[in-house]
């Protein structure tokens, strides 16, 4: 995936509609609460089962979804200067320090 492209074509795309006046950190993320309930949604009232074994519509769905917040999420970063991919890398290297594999437990 190439980010910096993405990020491109969302600037273009707001810009085109002149969006930018609306997309503040507080507005991105509360609309990113909104895409995420709308995935939540899609799952809400399936079986574990259910959930794992989705059809073609429910796919559709779900990765229109994903493709929201994750348009939101890169907004955000361009908005405040986050590196999106050193932020990931970061995290996870905090997350394997708080939480040790259990392969490296005594």
């Amino acid at each position: 995936m190439d980010i910096k492209t993405i990020e491109k074509k969302l600037q273009k795309f707001s810009h085109e509609r002149e969006w930018d006046k609306f997309h503040s950190p507080k507005n991105i993320s509360m609309a990113m609460s909104v895409e995420v309930a709308e995935l939540v949604e899609i799952f809400q009232w399936l079986s574990e089962d259910e959930s794992r074994n989705l059809d073609s519509d429910q796919i559709r769905c779900v990765k229109e979804e994903i493709a929201d917040i994750s348009i939101y999420i890169l907004t955000m970063c361009m908005k405040l200067d986050i590196d999106l991919e050193e932020t990931i890398l970061s995290k996870i290297q905090l997350n394997e320090r708080k939480h040790p594999a259990l392969s490296n437990k005594k």
